[in-house]
């Protein structure tokens, strides 16, 4: 039996930690994830306190808002649930989902393996496509001065983890560099049947974009 205190403290929590985020990683986001991993958990074996608390607090310190500081979020969350007297068997299992969840550019290899993980990750990067995931990413975009899109800069799809954290190139490039990467790495069922329809759904932006920078009818 979850206890609701827990889980209305930890929102509690993360609204206040999130209350000045930027558009696409503040506490809505939160929000929109937590209701995907509680979709996507529908049905499956899965330790749902693990899934809420690890879905509350995925982003609670984003490191690309931290100087690149992987290890905010982690400590974060640790004092939060260290406070609310979770079991340390628990805590260590969000703190794998925290340090496991981001893409990192697609070439770094997670070394912790969970149901829950698997379940979170898909909900995050349902949130990442689709319509929502479109706005994010040129909100994100706007909030770092890039570009829209300038065709003289390919997309860049081998890059370390150093690279893609330090990228500064256009917006659509975003679209090929990740976005549209995330269809094949969903890792639940429910998680593959939604990305479809929100990939496909991207590639028709995608084409609607460039008939219009083309000046095409």
């Amino acid at each position: 039996m979850i206890n609701p205190d827990l889980i209305n403290a930890t929102i509690k929590f993360v609204k206040q930690e999130l209350e000045n985020a930027e558009g696409g990683h503040d506490w809505f986001h939160i929000q929109r994830v937590y209701k995907n991993s509680l979709l996507i958990a529908n049905g499956e074996n899965c330790d749902i306190l693990v899934v809420k608390l690890g879905a509350l607090l995925h982003d609670i310190a984003d490191s690309k808002f931290h100087n690149g500081d992987e290890t905010v979020g982690p400590k974060k969350a640790r004092l939060f649930l260290e406070g609310e007297n979770v079991s340390e068997n628990t805590i260590i299992h969000i703190i794998n989902i925290i340090e496991n969840i981001s893409f990192k550019g697609g070439n770094t290899i997670k070394n912790f393996h969970s149901l829950e993980l698997d379940i979170v990750q898909d909900a995050d990067r349902l949130d990442a496509i689709g319509a929502i995931g479109i706005a994010r990413t040129f909100n994100y975009g706007g909030f770092k001065n890039r570009l829209l899109y300038n065709p003289n800069i390919a997309p860049n799809l081998h890059m370390s983890k150093e690279e893609y954290k330090n990228s500064e190139a256009p917006t659509i490039n975003h679209f090929y560099e990740k976005l549209l990467l995330l269809k094949d790495k969903m890792n639940t069922k429910t998680g593959k049947e939604i990305a479809a329809q929100r990939h496909h759904f991207m590639e028709s932006f995608l084409s609607q974009f460039y008939a219009e920078w083309d000046g095409e009818k």
